[in-house]
């Protein structure tokens, strides 16, 4: 649950991604990444309740689960060129698309669906702001925890949910983070960031 100073910034950047919408005269993307664990979806959620005609694309449904699941310096787990193609672009032309999510439990692309329309659409995701990407965000935000933080946040969820993934964290999606860290610096490409404390 966010404090109350927090939630004065969630609704400032509300505001801000209002504002935004009404400069560019169409639909608009609101990027959200951070690491694993830094609070991501639980701002995505805050911001829908707070933006009319906003609709949201989980990170998740781009994720292949077993690329997500091993090392890469740059997470190549994330399918972002499809995201852009199947998504992100029509959203903003007001174009019909069809996209398909992972399901999780057939390890597979589920069948197609149409994405979903509105005026504002967040996407929350990690790996987000990365060169493939940036050129379809209209706004770019990142939730600002550092890596430990959001590490035993992201594992404590886990565990409530009765999932151990203990390993994946420490040899996997940790060193993954520092990786795409260092090649590519996200933090730096945010226009606002947002303490998840």
């Amino acid at each position: 649950m966010p404090s109350d100073a927090d939630q004065m910034e969630i609704t400032e950047l509300a505001a801000t991604i209002m504002s935004r919408r009404t400069e560019r005269g169409r639909p608009i993307v609101v990027g959200i990444s951070g690491y694993g664990g830094a609070g991501k979806s639980t701002l995505a959620r805050e911001l829908l309740g707070l933006i009319p005609d906003s609709v949201r694309m989980r990170g998740d449904d781009f994720l292949d689960p077993s690329r997500s699941h091993r090392r890469s310096t740059d997470w190549d787990g994330v399918e972002r060129s499809r995201l852009v193609r199947e998504v992100l672009g029509p959203f903003r032309d007001r174009l019909p698309s069809r996209f398909r999510r992972f399901d999780w439990s057939a390890r597979a692309l589920g069948e197609p669906e149409p994405i979903p329309t509105g005026e504002v659409l967040i996407v929350d995701l990690i790996g987000l702001f990365h060169p493939e990407v940036l050129g379809a965000l209209d706004l770019t935000v990142w939730c600002d925890v550092d890596l430990a933080t959001a590490q035993r946040r992201g594992m404590r969820r886990d565990s409530e949910l009765g999932r151990d993934h203990s390993n994946l964290w420490n040899e996997v999606w940790v060193p993954n983070e520092r990786d795409f860290d260092e090649l590519f610096a996200p933090a730096s490409l945010a226009e606002i960031r947002i303490p998840m404390l």
